[in-house]
Order: structure tokens, then sequence, then C-alpha cells
């Protein structure tokens, strides 16, 4: 393999490794599953997250707790990403979309950037420290439930999300329903 072609590879691999990251942050918080979320960072990470800032271990203990105390679900999207690879650092815009249904409304929708530095060591890609940049936020007040969680019938029987590894996300291999 010539030399260009080679970096183009090293390039293509290190921005999976770090999109893989990315991804598996939003698992990991969604399912409120310690080891996953905390895989993300090294050590020694700090993450500032708007009304936290600690390290890798704190921030995980904190946001498991904060979203199993205040919402019943909530989703982060992981949207546009840019990244720029400086050898075994990489620095990161990566914007985001969060729905938090919480157990009293209003609910939240909120969108913003996570702003990151990951570092490679020992062959891995993780996240050295984070800024969370929150753009906006939306209150949703909840005025009729029209939703699949409500069992409307539009959306046939329901499978119900769990957070944690009950969830049908874990379940090796995946079982469907049955045809009727």
């Amino acid at each position: 393999m010539d030399e260009a072609l080679e970096k183009k590879l090293r390039e293509l691999v290190d921005r999976h490794e770090i999109w893989s990251v990315l991804l598996r942050y939003a698992r990991g918080i969604d399912r409120l599953d310690r080891d996953i979320l905390r895989s993300c960072y090294h050590d020694d990470a700090v993450d500032d997250h708007h009304i936290f800032a600690g390290t890798a271990d704190d921030f995980t203990d904190w946001a498991l707790a904060y979203h199993g105390e205040y919402n019943t679900v909530h989703h982060h999207g992981i949207n546009n990403h840019t990244c720029e690879l400086d050898g075994d650092d990489a620095y990161a815009e990566t914007y985001y979309t969060f729905i938090g249904a919480n157990r009293t409304p209003p609910h939240l929708f909120s969108i913003g950037r996570y702003i990151d530095h990951f570092q490679r060591r020992g062959g891995e890609w993780r996240i050295a420290n984070r800024v969370c940049v929150i753009e906006k936020t939306f209150d949703i007040m909840e005025t009729v439930d029209q939703s699949a969680e409500a069992g409307n019938p539009q959306y046939g029987p329901l499978r119900t999300a769990s957070r944690g590894r009950d969830d049908l996300s874990y379940h090796r291999p995946v079982k469907p329903r049955r045809p009727d």
C-alpha cells in the first residue's frame, strides 16, 4: 500500500473510532448503563456539562442519577460532526438533540453541541475533556398523549423500552414478534 493511501486509511479508521465513542456515549447514557457511558472517557477526563463540571467518574454518576430521578425516558441524538485529527489528539464539535420525558411536565427538548478533546491512548480513542454547549432549551407541555407509550392503537402492540440491561437492544439475537 502506498504512503498516501495508508495515511487516508488511518484517518478514516480514526474518525470511525471517534464517531463510535460518540454513539456509545448516547447509548450508555440513554440506557443508564454505567459501564458503557464510563468507557467513553479517559480516567483523568473532565466533563463540563452546563450545571455540572467534574471528573469522568463523577460525571457518569451524576448523569445517571439525574436522568434516573427526573426522566422516565430520554434520547440523546448525535447529529452533525466535525473532527480535526492531530496525531493522537483530535478536536471535535458534535451537534446533539436531547429529548427528555420528565416525570412531571414540562418535558424538555434541548439542542446544543459537544466540544470534545479526544486522545488516543494505548491505541484507543476516548474523551479527554468535554464542554457541553447548550444552545436552546424548550419546555414541552403535554396536552393529549397520542403516543405508542399510551397504547394508541394506530401504533400497534407496544414494545416497552427499558433503561438497563433488560432492554431489547441487549438481547442476542433479537427476537421479533412472529407475523400473524
